[in-house]
């Protein structure tokens, strides 16, 4: 069918949608999602695609490549928000602002259910009604600082429940003033639930009602001649106020605000959330939103708010850098998704002004610091290119590495590279089974062969360029698989270590070539294929341990009398 047939099938099936709120999806002729859009009335939206004139440069791309459009009708706007944005997260379309920000936050967990609470880190969903959750963090630092300002403040367990029921003596943690052991009866309950609400208030931002009741207690304690107890208060006073003053915080301001700065430089954008809860700043973190060419500001800061917090808690406040004309709708669709009151600001003075200058700040340091990364990187990828006399382009690199124990349980490894770095999300493990134990060559060409149906089953583009590691004998291998699968075109190189296992004298080999490539002059080439060879090698290594442990667990396990099946699955 032609493109003219095809835009002129689509007009059609246009012209009969509802005019009611909804989702559109676009796709292409490999079925591929390539655009994911939200609409008031279906109907009037998907036909102004189809005007004599394109509205503008993106649309005219996205009629370039489509083949047919999916449409899911919704009762209100909101829910249509709701629905593009998780959609977008599940189908990653190519002309959609992507938030690339699978990471879940940390937060601090109180287990209000022990007599003696536990406060310790946790990530993922709120699992327990009993526990008392603040954050979120930006970082597992964020979270550890505050934890140890917890323990040396406020003296107060992080051992788990298993752990502090078994001890029959004082550990290390109350030896150097981390705890008051009440595991074993240092401490009274009364004197640890103090504690414990003291440090909630703590963490709720309330330090003058804290340092008052330590005030207090330490005078009643002198008035008692109890002077031991009265000095451990004095010390805990100025330990607080050691700590107040390496925060920025407005104690008389107890807001809970998500501060949100969208900066761009050179063609990338950074968003950086500065968390604020009860008035204190837990810190930053930034995030580098995947745009196309023709996205405005506007368009991409209102992107990554439905997406941000479609996977993250709201808080009371949402303070944004720039204004949005979705505002009010993204606003109400947050609140109906989340059953929270939230309000979104973009004209703030006073306390907020100042946050939002810290988070600008926060973002464009950011960005600066990536560009340099990016530029770096480029810089690395063009030398490599040259090194290898390729015409094309490196953008998108593989790496191969297996990795066993005499043999057994075989574990092979892919990382990828690309202009951003290492991709983590797209590392894959393979388990090797039905290979010759030791056999490294029928292993990685298993792994290989995997790998490349699966891109073949799901029409992806190859990589640029395939690392293996080993010499000429890994290549030769590698490059039979890829025959098998009708794959002729792929560049291969492979990293053998040099003499002695020295990096200095590790060779790159090349497919065709029977010598090793000169690396004169192109230390950053060298570099960049060993940083990847090294990180293939390290993924390789932590997956072929977790299966032996795994191994090992089930063997102690079978070996325990009187266990049955169901409890040995559960362990």
């Amino acid at each position: 069918m032609s493109s003219e047939e095809v835009i002129s099938r689509l007009k059609s099936q246009a012209n009969r949608l509802p005019n009611k709120p909804g989702v559109y999806i676009m796709s292409n002729d490999k079925d591929k999602v390539i655009y994911v859009g939200k609409a008031k009335g279906l109907k009037n939206r998907v036909r102004s695609y189809f005007t004599p004139k394109p509205a503008n440069e993106k649309v005219e791309a996205i009629l370039k490549e489509i083949v047919s459009i999916d449409t899911t009708v919704t009762i209100t706007e909101r829910e249509a928000l709701i629905l593009e944005n998780t959609l977008i997260k599940k189908h990653n379309p190519k002309f959609n602002v992507l938030l690339k920000d699978g990471k879940s936050y940390p937060y601090i967990e109180v287990s209000l259910n022990h007599d003696y609470p536990k406060f310790g880190f946790h990530r993922g969903k709120k699992k327990s009604k009993q526990s008392r959750y603040f954050g979120p963090y930006p970082n597992v630092y964020a979270v550890r600082n505050t934890l140890s300002n917890l323990q040396k403040i406020f003296l107060l367990r992080n051992c788990t429940d298993s752990y502090y029921k078994n001890r029959s003596r004082p550990c290390l943690q109350f030896q150097i003033k981390r705890c008051s052991a009440p595991c074993v009866g240092e401490t009274s309950l009364e004197d640890y639930s103090f504690n414990v609400n003291q440090a909630l208030d703590y963490l709720k931002g309330d330090d003058k009602s804290i340092i008052d009741n330590f005030i207090n207690e330490m005078e009643k304690a002198s008035i008692e001649q109890n002077y031991e107890r009265a000095a451990f208060f004095r010390d805990q006073i100025s330990n607080l106020k050691v700590i107040q003053s390496q925060q920025y915080v407005d104690g008389t301001k107890k807001v809970d605000a998500d501060v949100i700065s969208l900066v761009d430089q050179e063609g990338m954008y950074c968003l950086a959330v500065l968390f604020v809860r009860q008035g204190k700043i837990l810190g930053s973190r930034s995030i580098f939103p995947s745009k196309t060419r023709y996205d405005s500001n506007e368009d991409i800061l209102a992107s990554s708010l439905m997406q941000f917090y479609l996977e993250h808690d709201i808080p009371s406040e949402i303070i944004i850098n720039q204004s949005i004309s979705e505002k009010r709708i993204i606003q109400q669709a947050l609140m109906e998704a989340q059953n929270r009151q939230t309000k979104i600001k973009d004209r703030v003075v006073s306390y907020r002004a100042k946050w939002l200058k810290i988070s600008v700040a926060n973002a464009e340091e950011s960005l600066k610091s990536k560009l340099s990364s990016k530029s770096s990187i480029s810089n690395q990828l063009r030398d490599l290119r040259e090194a290898l006399g390729s015409k094309q382009k490196l953008k998108n690199l593989v790496c191969f590495d297996v990795s066993h124990n005499m043999g057994d349980k075989s574990v092979a490894a892919c990382v990828r590279f690309n202009e951003d770095g290492f991709s983590k999300k797209d590392y894959r493990r393979f388990n090797i089974e039905g290979v010759q134990p030791g056999d490294d060559y029928a292993a990685i060409s298993n792994a290989i062969e995997r790998h490349y149906k699966r891109i073949n089953h799901e029409k992806r583009n190859f990589p640029d360029l395939l690392i293996v590691d080993g010499g000429k004998g890994q290549i030769n291998t590698v490059k039979k698989v890829l025959k098998s699968l009708a794959i002729e075109d792929q560049m291969i190189i492979g990293i053998a270590k040099g003499d002695r296992r020295d990096p200095k004298n590790d060779r790159i080999f090349i497919q065709g070539h029977k010598d090793p490539i000169d690396m004169t002059g192109r230390d950053s080439a060298k570099f960049l294929v060993q940083s990847i060879r090294d990180e293939a090698h390290r993924f390789a290594i932590t997956g072929h341990r977790a299966k032996k442990r795994k191994q090992l667990l089930q063997s102690d396990l079978e070996s325990i009398e009187g266990m049955d099946q169901v409890r040995k699955r559960i362990f």
